[in-house]
């Protein structure tokens, strides 16, 4: 392959296009199925921009034809459904990576509009529905399904239902369902599902096919925050209903950077352990400025790393920011998370802390700081954000130790709250 692109510019211009619409040359793993799967969803998720219309578009190319490794025989009926008649036609058929663009034009299909069909030389044919309209699907019959933008959908769940009830022609009637993740309880299913193949891509895997500009702006402006991360990087962004702390709240208090701040402190929240299967050490910075705004700096939190690693993780933390204090959690181990930070740096001064009260009593006066409107975020912090999102009475979901939430609880309440949580007097 890397030979053939060197010799790219040697050849003539026609065949140059006719490889550049070679998907077996230029579709990425994650955009390929295999032959004879055992799956029958096939569910793509990725970032804005990462390829998913390309990927469905070429599958029910390679279906139609009966073109290997997609299919061993052409499937003469297809669905094409999207959330409105009009993305269907833009993105699915018209679009610049859709299925009238990715054909060669002697097995292109003929596009009917006033019919809202596909028609393939082979007899093949692609109807189009949309989520506005459910019972459009109630009746017609296919062998294949391409679904895009699913979290999208109005009437999602009726929608899927007469889809699934509509494939039923050929031996294993398959589905493509291309979209960019939310939460939604149809795509935890499909995510739970053995059955459901699934592929992941970021929008900075198709970085040779986007500006970039557009990559360092997108970058610059969403990366690690909510809305980045779930239409840049294609994550489903998780959150608890009874948690602490709400995503739409962090991004109300997200900052590009701190201001000078008075104050600053690392906390440190040891594993219960020396394991390497132990717990994760929180390691989390934050300063408090004149104003007596609190600012969350930065999360340097380790998983399964020796005393002496996370000692001198805190350390370090600490002498990059200029802290004051690190303040270290001694419940578990007692003096052992002390001596072992005064072992790498005898120099640092530690305010030891013990917890007297539940996790969750101890967070809900710093989650009060942020309802307040006195806590910021400087940058994103994004595992550290999923543990305050999913953080409630009866602690994370995972039933894992928050080791990051504990660590910020420390440094803000070390900042800003006095004795059983109390609001220190602003002014310092």
């Amino acid at each position: 392959m890397k030979l053939f692109l060197k010799l790219l510019p040697d050849l003539p211009p026609e065949l140059v296009r006719l490889v550049e619409q070679e998907w077996t040359f230029y579709g990425r793993a994650d955009q390929k199925s295999r032959r004879l799967p055992p799956w029958w969803i096939w569910l793509v998720l990725g970032g804005r921009g990462a390829g998913k219309t390309r990927t469905g578009a070429e599958w029910v190319k390679g279906m139609a034809l009966g073109l290997a490794p997609i299919a061993t025989e052409p499937i003469g009926r297809i669905a094409l459904i999207g959330e409105t008649q009009a993305q269907v036609r833009d993105v699915m058929i018209e679009g610049v990576s859709g299925l009238l663009a990715i054909h060669h034009r002697w097995e292109k299909p003929v596009w009917s509009p006033s019919r809202r069909r596909l028609e393939w030389g082979n007899g093949a044919i692609a109807q189009v529905f949309t989520a506005e309209d459910p019972e459009g699907l109630r009746g017609p019959q296919f062998g294949a399904a391409w679904s895009d933008e699913l979290a999208k959908w109005p009437n999602l769940q009726e929608t899927w239902d007469m889809l699934q009830l509509g494939l039923r022609l050929g031996d294993r009637p398959r589905q493509v369902v291309t979209t960019t993740p939310r939460p939604l309880p149809l795509i935890r299913r499909l995510l739970d599902d053995p059955r459901v193949a699934v592929s992941r891509a970021a929008t900075s895997a198709n970085r040779f096919n986007l500006a970039q500009s557009f990559l360092d702006n997108v970058q610059e402006a969403y990366g690690g925050t909510r809305l980045g991360r779930q239409e840049l990087e294609g994550e489903i962004v998780e959150e608890s209903a009874d948690a602490l702390w709400s995503r739409a709240l962090i991004e109300e208090v997200r900052e590009r950077e701190a201001p000078a701040l008075a104050r600053i402190v690392v906390a440190v929240h040891p594993p219960a352990s020396s394991s390497k299967r132990a717990d994760s050490c929180g390691l989390v910075a934050a300063g408090i400025d004149r104003d007596g705004i609190g600012h969350v700096l930065a999360d340097a939190t380790l998983s399964g790393a020796r005393p002496h690693e996370w000692a001198q993780g805190a350390v370090a933390l600490y002498r990059r920011l200029e802290a004051d204090a690190l303040v270290v959690e001694v419940n578990q181990g007692g003096e052992m998370a002390e001596s072992v930070i005064r072992e790498v740096d005898p120099g640092v001064p530690v305010t030891a802390v013990r917890a007297s009260r539940g996790k969750f009593l101890r967070a809900e006066p710093v989650a009060a700081l942020y309802a307040q409107g006195r806590v910021r975020h400087a940058g994103a912090f994004p595992a550290l954000e999923d543990e305050m999102c999913d953080f409630g009475p009866t602690g994370l979901s995972s039933g894992r130790s928050p080791d990051r939430l504990d660590a910020l609880v420390w440094a803000l309440t070390h900042l800003m709250l006095g004795p059983k949580g109390r609001p220190r007097v602003r002014g310092l």
